[in-house]
């Protein structure tokens, strides 16, 4: 067969002889018991954490003034709606 440029041809599968040998159950999770996958658990908790980028206080200071600002603006709008909605309620229904 001819290959042409995408062709999604699958390579043959290997001989089930040799994969067999290859790979073992479980790995290494599998010799590990309760304990040992608790302390992989937050070996592997700490090591992403490491990874994070944390922000410096000013940029703290900054994201926390920005989400007081815009929850200080949505109280006023719900506020503003309910009181709209409640006196066209008063002169609806009396």
């Amino acid at each position: 067969m001819t290959d042409a440029v995408g062709s999604i041809d699958t390579p043959d599968a290997p001989d089930e002889a040799t994969d067999s040998k290859k790979s073992r159950k479980g790995g290494k999770r599998g010799k590990k018991g309760p304990l040992g996958r608790l302390a992989l658990f937050y070996r592997q908790i700490v090591a992403e954490l490491r990874k994070v980028v944390w922000p410096t206080r000013s940029q703290l200071t900054t994201y926390t003034g920005v989400v007081i600002v815009f929850v200080v603006i949505m109280i006023a709008l719900v506020t503003v709606l309910d009181y709209g909605f409640s006196q066209a309620v008063k002169y609806v229904f009396g």
